[in-house]
């Protein structure tokens, strides 16, 4: 029987630490060097030396000022701050590769989708098509503020304004431009055929676009469809149109969860829940022997920061944990922050409960997601067992410290896996959709893709 492929995207931010507060401090880690090119060309290599399908880049508008309701620990110890715009180092890392993907996050919140969608098309066509879109809707009321808002749009109503956001979009990108409007005659003076541009004369409940796209169609028209809400109206959403789901997830019995239930709101929508490939977060920790792995690993954990940690759960959650005693365990709470963190860690896996104690060891290496400690062939049975066991399709590769984690996980765990036939040794060529699914469009099927079909007027 062939192995079932593992889909691999590498997890960065343009900051310093990203998933794990306070291990910019270590002496081994690099990511304050975030701010230079070298960076960013370097780990794209790796990258695509060790034939990870993308890199997947998170970004937020806002501060983490959730914790003593004040930003002062997000600022004090790195907390995702300062950080930069991720758009403008995906060009950077495409010109040094020709097959790794770019999944850029934007959010539906903050950003009219007209300007956005000339951006994402600009991206897909200077990459040659290896544009992804993570779609978030943003979570930190900071960030509302400083829009101009008085505050945090709720939780569902964001989803509301995502769901009309993306039919601006596939209007744009699917159905403004026919596929030979460009011409470009130079002996009769022909460009573009104005016939085949139109209007897509949108008009909705939070969008008004009347006109045409900007841009004639790229590589891939609408870039491939990242999203991460595990909420239910973030599973919802996710059904109708993500093309690659992350979760993040401190348990495999919450994993397992988790991945049924998107599972099952994709086949709800009517798609084939196995279109849809889901990608567990995981930070590996290698070490020659399993000693090493641990003691490496208790390093980490040495340099992580309570404070930070706190201030960074804080901010996904929308809960003030400065408030709660060390040993105090925490409870369900719905607010309009990330309404599926604090769920995963009290109501879908009953067989542990948390404390703030906890939550604060358990974020401060890798975030919300998996460890993965041992020596190489350890932490790639850890992850096929995983995958076998949740039923997801592959991983988000975060960092403890970067570019170590990624340059040793390409180093000594992608052979293993190779030998194993679940990750390719060679890239297809084309698009990073085609790299994915075997087609460079979204499919006649997809809830994008019925926009192309629409009558549509000069």
């Amino acid at each position: 029987m062939t192995a079932k492929r593992m889909y691999l995207n590498a997890f960065d931010m343009n900051c310093a630490g990203h998933q794990s507060p306070g291990l910019w401090t270590h002496k081994d880690d690099q990511s304050s060097t975030y701010k230079d090119i070298s960076y960013w060309t370097h780990l794209a290599q790796v990258l695509e030396k060790g034939r990870f399908d993308a890199i997947f880049l998170a970004d937020v508008l806002g501060t983490y000022d959730v914790y003593q309701n004040s930003r002062e620990a997000a600022v004090k110890q790195g907390v995702q701050v300062p950080v930069n715009d991720p758009a403008f180092v995906v060009p950077i890392m495409a010109q040094v590769t020709k097959h790794l993907g770019f999944g850029l996050t934007v959010s539906t919140s903050f950003e009219h989708p007209y300007v956005f969608a000339r951006r994402k098309s600009t991206l897909d066509h200077l990459t040659k098509g290896r544009i992804g879109w993570n779609i978030v809707t943003s979570y930190l009321n900071s960030a509302a503020l400083n829009i101009g808002l008085d505050q945090q749009i709720s939780h569902d109503e964001r989803y509301e304004i995502a769901d009309e956001y993306l039919d601006v979009t596939y209007k744009l990108w699917e159905q403004s431009w026919e596929d030979d409007a460009v011409v470009l005659d130079k002996e009769k003076g022909l460009y573009t055929d104005p016939s085949k541009v139109h209007d897509i004369n949108h008009e909705g409940k939070y969008f008004k676009v009347p006109g045409a796209h900007l841009c004639e169609p790229s590589p891939q028209r609408t870039p491939v469809i990242f999203q991460a809400g595990a909420s239910t109206r973030g599973r919802k959403f996710a059904a109708k149109h993500a093309e690659l789901v992350f979760i993040s997830v401190p348990t495999k019995e919450a994993g397992k969860v988790i991945v049924d239930k998107i599972r099952e709101a994709v086949r709800a929508e009517g798609r084939d829940p196995s279109e849809v490939k889901i990608l567990s977060l995981v930070t590996p920790i290698i070490g020659e022997t399993e000693e090493d792995a641990r003691v490496k690993y208790e390093d980490y954990q040495n340099h992580a920061s309570y404070e930070g940690s706190l201030a960074l759960f804080g901010g996904w959650s929308g809960i003030d944990f400065s408030e709660y005693k060390a040993n105090q365990p925490i409870e369900y709470v719905k607010n309009d922050a990330i309404q599926s963190i604090v769920e995963t860690f009290t109501n879908i896996d009953s067989t542990k409960s948390w404390t703030v104690d906890d939550i604060a060891k358990f974020v401060g290496v890798g975030g919300m997601g998996q460890v993965a400690v041992g020596t190489a062939h350890s932490v790639a049975d850890q992850l096929e067992g995983w995958k076998e066991e949740t039923g997801v399709d592959g991983f988000n590769v975060a960092y403890a410290v970067t570019p170590g984690t990624f340059e040793e996980f390409v180093e000594h765990v992608i052979p293993i896996l190779q030998d194993r036939g679940l990750v390719r040794r060679e890239y297809e060529e084309g698009t990073l959709r085609k790299n994915l699914f075997g087609y460079d469009h979204l499919p006649e099927h997809h809830y994008g893709k019925k926009f192309s079909k629409l009558t549509v007027t000069k």
